[in-house]
């Protein structure tokens, strides 16, 4: 009987390598003919890789986790418990999508990311860099999470908008898209502190006025920018 230990703690285990690139798999676990193991990826548990997935480089596939569909876990990615990737989706950098989450469609996790709970990533969503989505939050659209910056509880983030650097969000956030397709949102940070959050722009209140007034002053654009300004800091006093 051919075994293979891998690194989980349960010592060596029935095993087998997958012809289909060379990877090992754990005899209680399935990978489809039609999908793609590379010889250091690794699929064990319970866990499921079929239709024309891939998963490849150091990645590994483990518990009850399933990744189907044209999904690819690549480099030191992680998918685990009873996480779900599917469609599209990729996970790769050492990003990981574990409890009950689910990762599909064209969505990404990278980078040092954390994808778990019940969390749902879906259409063209970008989670990267050290931030995670958890709890029943979900990302979607061609929303963008990246930085230190955490998506939780019932949270909603979608459209175009992008959460960044520290911002907290918990509950769906107030977005406003000025006339130009610009998206204004008002987030909580770690510090404690309210911050705007405007593509690559992260400031607090004061830094925001202070920034469009310089950039954009005397502007109908500017103008529309304070009054946008005006409106996240009055809804976020009451609510």
């Amino acid at each position: 009987m051919t075994t293979f230990d891998f690194g989980d703690g349960k010592g060596p285990v029935p095993a087998h390598q997958h012809p289909n690139g060379g990877g090992w798999v754990a005899d209680t676990a399935i990978v489809a003919a039609t999908a793609y193991l590379g010889s250091s990826a690794r699929v064990y548990g319970k866990a499921q890789l079929c239709g024309n997935a891939r998963v490849y480089d150091y990645a590994q596939v483990y518990s009850h986790a399933q990744v189907y569909g044209n999904a690819w876990v690549y480099d030191n990615a992680r998918v685990g418990d009873n996480a779900q990737v599917s469609g599209n989706a990729g996970v790769f950098g050492k990003a990981r999508v574990y409890d009950n989450a689910r990762v599909g469609d064209n969505a990404q996790v990278s980078g040092n990311a954390q994808v778990f709970g019940k969390a749902r990533m879906y259409d063209n969503a970008r989670v990267s860099g050290n931030a995670q989505v958890f709890g029943n939050a979900q990302v979607f659209g061609k929303a963008r999470v990246f930085g230190d910056a955490q998506v939780y509880d019932n949270a909603l983030v979608f459209g175009n908008a992008l959460v960044s650097a520290n911002a907290q969000v918990k509950k769906t956030p107030f977005r406003v898209s000025r006339t130009d397709g610009y998206d204004f949102i008002y987030v909580p940070c770690r510090d404690g502190k309210m911050r705007v959050i405007a593509g690559c722009r992260h400031f607090t209140m004061k830094q925001a006025r202070e920034h469009w007034t310089k950039t954009r002053g005397g502007t109908r654009l500017g103008e529309e920018t304070m009054k946008i300004l005006d409106y996240l800091e009055s809804v976020s006093e009451i609510l």
